[in-house]
């Protein structure tokens, strides 16, 4: 279960540890008639960025314009957390990042391995977005609600929802 105190006190931090243990994210650009995509995240919480590997073909990279924004939601392994998040979405040839995110999955997609020349990264630079941590347990759900319809007073407890902002 996502931890309640941590997505009120940390939820930051708690985002980039749910981010870290996802295998992918629906990516899209922000204004566009483009349905998001699922895609691979590569987190750096030092600098609030993440990135995807991607090829120079697809249609998302084509779309891009300078100043384009995009959105990323995260849905934790345990489908007990969510994310919103958005910032500036850019096409970046970086041979640094991508050594330092290159690994055997990534080297499927890619024939020419790090020098393919289809080979590119998208840098999404994290304004702003949104958390909820929620309940994992069906359990603790239906008490929640059963407590709720009991008195009508009081909110059902399943969850935490928080803003975050990136400096």
């Amino acid at each position: 279960m996502a931890s309640f105190s941590e997505a009120r006190e940390n939820p930051v931090e708690q985002l980039w540890e749910e981010i870290e243990d996802i295998h992918a994210g629906m990516l899209g650009l922000a204004g566009s008639e483009m349905h998001m995509r699922p895609m691979a995240p590569f987190a750096d919480h030092r600098t609030n960025t993440i990135w995807f590997f991607t090829k120079t073909d697809t249609d998302l990279v084509k779309a891009l314009r300078p100043g384009s924004r995009g959105h990323f939601c995260v849905i934790g392994k345990n489908h007990d957390y969510h994310a919103s998040l958005a910032g500036a979405l850019t096409a970046v040839k970086d041979s640094a990042k991508i050594d330092e995110y290159w690994n055997s999955v990534v080297a499927a997609w890619y024939e020419g391995g790090k020098s393919d020349p289809s080979l590119i990264l998208l840098s999404l630079s994290l304004d702003d977005g949104e958390i909820w941590a929620s309940t994992g347990s069906t359990i603790k759900f239906g008490w929640e609600i059963a407590k709720a319809n009991l008195d009508p007073e009081k909110m059902p407890d399943v969850g935490v929802h928080r803003q975050v902002r990136f400096a």
